[in-house]
């Protein structure tokens, strides 16, 4: 039983490897984008409120994206641990998460956080954008996303070193490359997978 966030910049491979991580450890893999549009998707209280901000073109508030992971995390399908992609984008988010998983007897137990150098990172969302016809991901774009970031971020991976939870993954390289060093970490923390 694991309870893993995974932290890292846009671009640094977070989804693709929070999917290997699901499978190795075989607890589903919840990011923030899933929540929003199972809420949405399914009418819910929440979902309409995310929905009012998001139609206006403004961020959904602390209060709805919280609540919204906490109903997540009470699923069924999570009691034996999960990973959390997208969240905790702040500090005050970290700290309501401590809340909830203490409430619910499921405290994190480990925090990735996927380095990239900025420049790899601008140069793969670069070259993403092109592949997938995404006009809108302009390098000042990706710069301005990795400022953003590094504001937002950089505290939360701090408020997790304090909780001596964070484990620093180097992105450089393969998609395999940086598996090969996350399961070095799973390893040493949950022992070796048949």
């Amino acid at each position: 039983m694991m309870s893993i966030v995974l932290l890292g910049p846009p671009g640094a491979g977070k989804g693709t490897q929070a999917a290997r991580i699901a499978e190795y450890l075989n607890i589903p893999a919840v990011s923030t984008g899933e929540i929003f549009r199972a809420n949405i998707a399914a009418g819910t209280e929440i979902g309409k409120k995310a929905q009012s901000y998001m139609d206006r073109g403004e961020f959904v508030p602390d209060s709805v994206v919280n609540a919204m992971v906490e109903a997540r995390l009470e699923a069924p399908d999570v009691q034996g641990g999960f990973l959390l992609d997208g969240y905790p984008r702040t500090v005050e988010q970290a700290q309501v998460l401590r809340d909830i998983t203490a409430k619910l007897g499921r405290p994190v137990d480990l925090v990735l956080e996927i380095q990239v150098d900025e420049d790899e990172v601008v140069s793969r969302m670069l070259k993403r954008a092109q592949e997938q016809h995404r006009a809108d991901d302009t390098e000042p774009v990706i710069r301005h996303r990795m400022e953003v970031y590094h504001e937002q971020t950089v505290p939360v991976a701090t408020y997790y070193v304090d909780q001596d939870l964070l484990e620093v993954v180097d992105g450089s390289g393969s998609i395999d490359d940086v598996w090969a060093r996350i399961v070095e970490i799973l390893d040493r923390m949950v022992g070796p997978r048949a």
